[in-house]
């Protein structure tokens, strides 16, 4: 009952000055929906980014055929002929921290289906590739190591290619034509859409590895190899071993260049995404200044009711009220007003977020984790900035606030 007082007693010191009351809440109003904004948007991107490292495949290292110059240009892309299937089995046999693997032929192509035609790229590849790029098929089946052994003129459409070609229209057991060769679709891959770099992800064709080196480039050589590590942990110390035994395998001198490229996307997409929290967390503090902001107009209109009320101070402590009671008076007023506003601000940022979402079509994605935060971080400013009032009005002399006009 004594704490019920206190904030009956606030509430209604608060409404007495409503427009005051309402001006000096505006602050923390603000400050609370621009944080939950600004969050929002910052979690959206976070989002994408970590969508993106799911698409990437499970801990995949990736070996190009060619060395890189300095300014990252791929140099002898197709030149290059010493990457091979027999490189992929002996990654597989000697290196411990590699579970799976999947040569992979590719290249651009003319796809045709009755009166339609679609250039999209193609990619001969081993069963493992749709584990290793966590590639899910939608609808029909993936190829066999079987369709390996036999050279299998099947296919597995991305969704790109199946759209454009079939419609609406069902793909799986249809015959289409690449390179003059009939293939049966028995397969469409999950979507995943576009690429960070507005790469369509879905406009391919997938079919096995033996059947694109006999039926559409007639050579042996591969283009790429894709590896996945048992663990992440596994991931630094299994590329050094690919790169060394790769480079033994091509009998490479120590001051020769590499004559393939190896890399771990994953590493790209994680520092991409430490560098989206960096950015949301710095949006996150740069919107919380106005949270500070909301808290020195408490603390000066606080100031300024204080000096209004010294009369009323000094009553009260002359009819028996200790410096404890008028220190709890005065801060639970802060702190209702901080509490108050900080509702009010949560509000204020859902429909904000919503607004920009709508308006501008920016992507957000609210937290009910950071809408808490925000409510209480507005509650502590209001204590914080509310004590140096309530402790400078308990310490009032009785006789002179008496005495005060």
């Amino acid at each position: 009952m004594f704490f019920v007082t206190i904030l009956r007693e606030a509430v209604q010191a608060l409404v007495r000055n409503r427009v005051r009351s309402l001006l000096t809440m505006l602050g923390i109003i603000m400050g609370v929906g621009s944080f939950i904004c600004v969050v929002a948007v910052g979690n959206a991107g976070s989002s994408r980014v970590e969508e993106q490292l799911r698409n990437l495949g499970e801990n995949m290292i990736w070996v190009e055929a060619g060395s890189r110059a300095r300014s990252g240009v791929r140099i002898g892309a197709r030149g290059i002929k010493t990457l091979t299937v027999g490189d992929s089995q002996a990654v597989l046999r000697q290196v411990p921290g590699v579970k799976s693997a999947s040569p992979n032929v590719d290249g651009r192509i003319q796809v045709v289906y009755g009166n339609q035609n679609w250039n999209t790229r193609y990619r001969g590849v081993s069963p493992d590739y749709f584990e290793i790029r966590s590639w899910d098929v939608r609808l029909g089946g993936a190829f066999t190591d079987d369709d390996m052994e036999r050279n299998a003129a099947v296919c597995v459409l991305g969704q790109t290619v199946a759209t454009s070609l079939f419609g609406d229209e069902d793909p799986v057991g249809k015959t289409i034509n690449i390179s003059a060769v009939p293939f049966k679709v028995i397969g469409v891959a999950q979507a995943k859409g576009f690429s960070a770099n507005g790469f369509d992800q879905d406009d391919f064709v997938l079919m096995p590895l033996t059947t694109a080196q006999k039926r559409i480039t007639g050579v042996e050589w591969l283009d790429d190899i894709f590896f996945s590590a048992s663990s992440r942990a596994d991931m630094p110390e299994a590329t050094k071993q690919i790169t060394a035994l790769l480079r033994e395998r091509h009998h490479l001198h120590a001051g020769d260049d590499n004559d393939f490229n190896i890399r771990t996307p994953e590493e790209l997409i994680r520092a991409r995404l430490a560098a989206a929290n960096v950015f949301t967390l710095l949006l996150g503090i740069a919107a919380s200044l106005s949270l500070l902001v909301g808290g020195i107009g408490i603390m000066n209109i606080m100031l300024i009711s204080v000096t209004e009320r010294t009369r009323e101070i000094g009553i009260r402590l002359a009819v028996g009220a200790t410096e404890l009671d008028i220190q709890r008076q005065f801060l639970s007023e802060a702190v209702v007003m901080s509490l108050i506003g900080g509702a009010l601000g949560v509000l204020a940022g859902v429909l904000g977020a919503f607004l920009l979402e709508n308006t501008l079509h920016w992507e957000m994605e609210l937290s009910g984790r950071i809408m808490a935060i925000a409510g209480l971080f507005s509650a502590g400013v209001g204590i914080f900035f509310g004590y140096y009032p309530a402790r400078r009005a308990a310490r009032l002399d009785p006789i002179e606030s008496l005495r005060y006009e």
